[in-house]
């Protein structure tokens, strides 16, 4: 049986170097890659502040929230460090369906020799808590509170985890590295974007020694990251389509915070809008699947006029209201 605790990295990477941020950071990772490495995307982006937060956690056993509005990459942005540092990475979604059990572990019927038999089945936490992994709780803040206080548990300093049922304390292994991601920062639904949020412990947030905040980025870096997720685009006609897309997503991100539309484009809705182009070809069609059919019907009106001042042509919604209930 392999030793657990023997498993450590065995070399170090600049963090200059490796992610092309300033700093003079030497971070351990692996040589070996094993199963739970997330795969490496080549044309990530990487964001400095964030970046250099998570890789904080990596190097000195910090723990760290990332935090910011949906689809900016936080959950991904934890997986592309991992897998560059080959650390092995496992993800926890806090939805509703989660619970204490499932964290901690509960007995099980099992088969032995053909008889059934009760057997403990550890649950993720000890599981990860045995291991060099990286452990990422994703939508912290939908966590029940029930669940939260067993993992305010392995917050602490030294992170030991007691199991009841067991009569047994675990220390965390060397390289065990927690992470979380959260759309708002324990304050619960403020904005009415995140149904589902909870407020959190303050006791609970006090316990994570870095939160960063991973938000909705320049106009020219979104542009980027778009081209270099749909590569097709990426010439003399799809460069001008690919601005004009972030700059109607930026529209509606400011129609949000003035209260004019109720959602938002986040950027995986305009890298969807430009997947779609290359199934339906006409940047409104895509545009009105993509983004527009998922708004309020009283706030297409707005939206057509942001279409109109980045695209300089009329968006078409009469056969959505045709189909509109009286």
């Amino acid at each position: 049986m392999i030793d657990l605790t023997e498993i450590k990295p065995d070399h170090e990477v600049s963090a200059r170097e490796m992610f092309g941020i300033d700093s003079d950071m030497m971070v351990p990772a692996f040589s070996e890659r094993d199963d739970h490495v997330p795969e490496v995307d080549e044309v990530y982006r990487f964001n400095s502040d964030v970046t250099l937060a998570i890789l904080a956690g990596f190097n000195a056993n910090r723990r760290v929230m990332v935090q910011g509005l949906h689809g900016t990459g936080k959950s991904t942005h934890i997986e592309q460090v991992a897998a560059r540092l080959n650390w092995p990475c496992v993800r926890v979604n806090l939805d509703g369906h989660i619970s204490r059990l499932d964290l901690v572990g509960k007995d099980a019927i099992v088969l032995e020799s053909d008889k059934q038999v009760t057997r403990f089945q550890e649950g993720i936490v000890p599981w990860a808590l045995r291991r060099p992994v990286a452990l990422v709780f994703d939508e912290y803040d939908a966590g029940r509170p029930d669940v939260m206080f067993v993992i305010q548990r392995i917050l602490e300093r030294d992170g030991k985890f007691t199991l009841l049922d067991q009569n047994q304390v675990l220390r965390p292994h060397s390289c065990f590295r927690l992470f979380a991601t959260s759309n708002t920062v324990g304050l619960g639904n403020l904005t009415g974007l995140y149904h589902g949020t909870q407020m959190l412990n303050h006791a609970q947030i006090d316990r994570w020694d870095i939160v960063a905040s991973l938000n909705y980025l320049p106009g020219a870096e979104e542009i980027a990251i778009v081209l270099a997720r749909v590569p097709e685009l990426d010439d003399d006609r799809g460069r001008p389509l690919v601005a004009s897309m972030v700059a109607l997503a930026n529209l509606t991100r400011h129609g949000f915070s003035a209260g004019d539309v109720s959602s938002l484009m986040s950027p995986r809705t305009v890298i969807a809008w430009a997947e779609n182009l290359g199934y339906f070809g006409d940047p409104a069609r895509a545009f009105r699947l993509s983004y527009l059919n998922k708004c309020d019907e009283a706030e297409h009106p707005i939206i057509a006029e942001y279409y109109q001042r980045c695209f300089n042509e009329e968006l078409d919604t009469s056969h959505l209201r045709a189909i509109a209930p009286p």
